[in-house]
């Protein structure tokens, strides 16, 4: 029998666990994805030359955070689901406890404190949360029967609300939704009942007044930027507007790499980092976006059969959250460069300039392998 055709059956059960072959069967990496993500960097590297004044050192940089990514996929990808779930509570209870060392004890900048700092070592512990807070989640969920109860899921709703404020208290309004979001989404992937969230909207419409009156100064200014950006051309709807500008200019085929004048002339302000889907938009024009689209929509397409074909609950909702909370990160940085968001200071996934979020979502998808790799195949 060759190794294609492999499989082991547990003795007493009809449960074959099938495992893949050559390579991808000793390392446990799915090679679709592997391939897609190497493709994402690479177009990522290839704009960052350009977006950030061709600076070698950026570039450098930026693809040895990479290649610490690919790192962290191929370790977390060996670790068994099941392992997961059993650590979930303590990644959560670790997070939790990091939150609160930063409000207490944490460093700032531009009038932010988001960081803890060690003899050498300045970390960002909102981005661990990402993780946690989908593994706890899921976790917490699957201890009972799916769908949840009321009562079950109030309980769940306390478990996400606990990290969400506490980074909003920072304050980063852009990774609280985020890390809210990947809470919810495995609420909705567990069954939970239509009324249940229809409920839910309508709480969350008659809040919004609240959130508004918690909102700090320049939060309500990013709302009311995206709502009349020409009202403040030079100022708050400054980057709107570069951003639009550059976007619309481009056309479909391009200025050309390394020809855009918004950014190439420093009309663009963070080019490299939240705004520089508006270089690819200049530089290589509509033709450059969609094929960056395409490799996000083929992740996500990915991301999400290995969520269906999942062994169990809990790794089904785990795979569903990471890979849903990747077209959050997507859809939310492209809708606030375009205008149709207000800016929240999400990164583009794999493009933008960054450290602890490239790293964070590699991590993800090395979690998004591990579920792949390991999963049980039922037969009748």
């Amino acid at each position: 029998m060759s190794n294609r055709d492999f499989q082991r059956t547990m003795p007493g059960s009809n449960v074959h666990l099938q495992r893949p072959d050559g390579l991808w069967r000793y390392t446990h990496l799915d090679g679709w994805l592997l391939l897609l993500l190497l493709l994402l960097c690479g177009f990522g590297l290839f704009v960052l030359y350009s977006a950030s004044g061709q600076d070698f050192g950026y570039v450098n940089r930026q693809a040895v955070r990479m290649g610490a990514g690919f790192v962290v996929i191929l370790v977390l990808a060996q670790i068994q689901p099941r392992t997961y779930r059993f650590l979930a509570p303590l990644a959560y209870i670790a997070g939790v406890g990091l939150l609160l060392g930063v409000l207490f004890f944490g460093v700032g900048a531009k009038g932010a404190q988001r960081w803890l700092e060690l003899p050498g070592f300045r970390f960002q512990p909102s981005e661990l949360m990402k993780l946690a807070v989908p593994l706890m989640v899921a976790a917490w969920l699957t201890r009972q029967q799916l769908p949840p109860t009321f009562r079950h899921l109030l309980s769940t709703l306390v478990l996400l609300a606990i990290p969400t404020a506490l980074i909003m208290k920072q304050p980063d309004l852009g990774t609280s939704l985020l890390i809210a979001a990947s809470g919810v989404f495995v609420i909705l992937l567990s069954g939970v009942y239509w009324r249940w969230i229809f409920i839910a909207l309508g709480l969350v419409g008659a809040a919004l007044p609240a959130l508004w009156a918690i909102m700090k100064d320049y939060q309500r200014q990013r709302v009311l930027t995206f709502l009349d950006p020409e009202s403040d051309p030079l100022g708050a709807g400054w980057n709107i507007i570069q951003s639009k500008t550059a976007i619309g200019s481009g056309g479909l085929p391009g200025k050309g790499w390394l020809h855009g004048t918004q950014s190439q002339l420093d009309f663009l302000p963070e080019s490299h980092t939240d705004f520089i889907i508006a270089v690819i938009g200049e530089e290589l024009g509509m033709s450059g976006v969609l094929i960056l689209l395409a490799l996000y929509l083929l992740i996500i397409a990915r991301g999400l059969i290995i969520s269906v074909q999942a062994q169990d609950s809990f790794s089904r909702l785990l795979a569903g959250s990471i890979t849903l909370t990747f077209f959050v990160y997507v859809f939310v940085n492209i809708g606030m460069v375009t205008g149709l968001l207000p800016v929240v200071g999400v990164p583009l996934p794999m493009v933008s300039y960054g450290g602890t979020s490239i790293v964070t979502l590699m991590a993800g998808f090395g979690i998004l392998m591990s579920i792949r790799t390991h999963r049980q195949m039922l037969t009748r």
